[in-house]
């Protein structure tokens, strides 16, 4: 089992912050929101790990001597969307945790065997232009949807896919990249597409458990929420 940590994106809405520093590399709490999530695998027994880096991709190579991670620069990081991104470590994804970089892990939900593929989610309050899932009575991920609501189960940027699935998966990510028709596309919306053909269930957490770093506003709404629970 192995881990994709995607860190390329530029985090334009943290700025000024993120002019220097990449959002991944953003501190929470005293740690930079990506070494948290190192040490959390690390935890669980994750020891190959991969980061995928692009805007300020300098930023990240002592990631290399103090945790022992392999760095994946995506030169393209400014032109498509995290598909290619995925496309550029496709062949590690087979029997691998996904996570999004821009996610503060507050505590450890992460599974050291997983049986199967693995959504992590939360029932978020009031929110915007999520991805919610649907599942059936043994939490089967059936359908994910796009939209506003209030107290639903939504995507939180976390997940873990199976060989099975992982390689499924692969082979959908380059007909999509070969077909040349996908600067604007999500590595999930692969998912999203072929939920009938992949086996993925939906892990619960607490909804304090992590939270997304989008804007300066989820910063300082996670950093008060801190300061009050210590």
């Amino acid at each position: 089992m192995r881990a994709i940590l995607l860190a390329a994106g530029m985090g334009t809405r943290l700025r000024p912050i993120t002019l220097t520093t990449p959002k991944p590399l953003v501190e929470i709490n005293g740690k930079p929101m990506l070494e948290k999530q190192i040490e959390f695998l690390q935890e669980v027994g994750v020891q190959e790990i991969i980061v995928v880096t692009g805007y300020l991709a300098e930023k990240f190579e002592y990631l290399k001597e103090k945790y022992g991670v392999k760095l994946v620069h995506n030169d393209k990081y400014d032109v498509y969307n995290n598909i290619y991104t995925m496309y550029l470590v496709k062949d590690y994804l087979p029997d691998s945790y996904v996570i999004d970089t821009d996610v503060y892990l507050h505590r450890n939900f992460l599974l050291k065997h997983p049986a199967s593929s693995v959504y992590f989610s939360a029932k978020k309050p009031n929110f915007k232009g999520e991805w919610m899932i649907r599942h059936d009575k043994n939490n089967r991920v059936t359908r994910i949807e796009v939209g506003d609501g209030h107290d639903e189960f939504i995507l939180c940027g976390v997940s873990y896919w199976s060989l099975k699935d992982g390689e499924y998966i692969v082979k959908k990510l380059e007909e999509m990249i070969e077909s040349g028709a996908f600067k604007e596309f999500w590595w999930d919306e692969i998912v999203k597409n072929n939920l009938d053909q992949l086996d993925v269930y939906l892990q619960e957490i607490q909804p304090d458990d992590s939270y997304e770093i989008d804007s300066l506003e989820d910063l300082e709404k996670v950093n008060k929420l801190l300061a009050v629970s210590k």
